[in-house]
């Protein structure tokens, strides 16, 4: 139900930022779904990283984007915390660094990539180079023009080699987000995630849904579609989230590998060696 099909034309204000399509019935219901989803989650990620020491390549790559404040960090803290974080690789890009400037777009997203049997989580990612780029002319539109093209062959080419992408845009409401900003306002703790110049961005608020609306046209591809999260309710954000990563996980169905030793020899020898050399009488 949230999948966004490829050449679909997509109209934002079409879609209700606090809806929850499919969902729990309210908050409590969603919180208690989430938590069980959890262990079921943590069951197939060490499926997942158990089948990559036998050779499996397949890993997941799960993409937030969405405009400040609609919950791409608490989407990482809640919908992570089952799985085990060494088998998890988390990557926040932010503006590209002096060094980072002097590549390609997608360098630094190809730096960052999970590796086999992990799970793999960009809070924001290359679509920013035709998203604040294209809003702010960072770069020329001839050439923000032609990364659409380059982007749906990177995914294509990360799906071909084993990856399997979760693309998930975090809709949120002009008015939400204004809730938002001045909650981080009123809180000290939350002082350091108030950036001033996200006012500066709500002027250019219909700028970057228009760029949302392109990318998410353009670049929802089978082997890589976007699905449209509402996300003004964090709790139904969380859970959506969630059934998506656990759905596609299980139709990886991974499997832990079978053993390449003598099992029964093993355990005779560990039943026959000595007591404790070190052990007191």
């Amino acid at each position: 139900m949230l999948r966004l099909h490829g050449g679909q034309s997509v109209d934002l204000s079409s879609y209700r930022t606090r809806a929850t399509p499919a969902g729990p019935p309210d908050k409590a219901a969603g919180l208690a779904a989430t938590a069980r989803m959890g262990e079921h989650l943590a069951g197939l990620q060490e499926r997942l990283w158990a089948a990559s020491t036998a050779g499996d390549r397949r890993r997941v790559l799960l993409v937030l984007q969405g405009m400040d404040t609609s919950g791409k960090g608490g989407t990482v803290k809640h919908v992570t915390r089952p799985l085990n974080p060494s088998g998890c690789r988390i990557r926040a890009f932010r503006a590209p660094t002096p060094e980072e400037r002097k590549h390609p777009f997608l360098w630094r997203i190809r730096r960052a990539l999970p590796e086999a049997g992990e799970i793999g989580v960009f809070d924001r990612s290359h679509y920013e180079d035709v998203l604040i780029a294209r809003v702010r002319d960072l770069a020329p539109h001839r050439e923000i023009a032609h990364r659409y093209g380059e982007i749906n062959r990177f995914e294509q080419s990360l799906a071909d080699d084993g990856f399997t992408i979760v693309k998930c845009f975090l809709h949120i409401s002009y008015e939400e987000q204004r809730r938002r900003l001045l909650a981080r306002l009123d809180n000290p703790a939350k002082h350091w995630k108030f950036n001033v110049g996200d006012i500066d961005d709500r002027d250019l608020w219909p700028a970057y849904q228009k760029a949302y609306e392109i990318a998410l046209e353009r670049c929802s591809t089978p082997q890589a579609p976007w699905y449209l999260i509402p996300a003004d309710r964090k709790w139904y954000r969380n859970w959506a989230i969630s059934k998506l990563l656990l759905e596609h996980l299980e139709a990886l169905d991974p499997q832990y590998p079978k053993a390449d030793f003598d099992m029964e020899e093993s355990r005779r020898r560990l039943l026959a060696q000595a007591p404790d050399p070190g052990a007191r009488l």
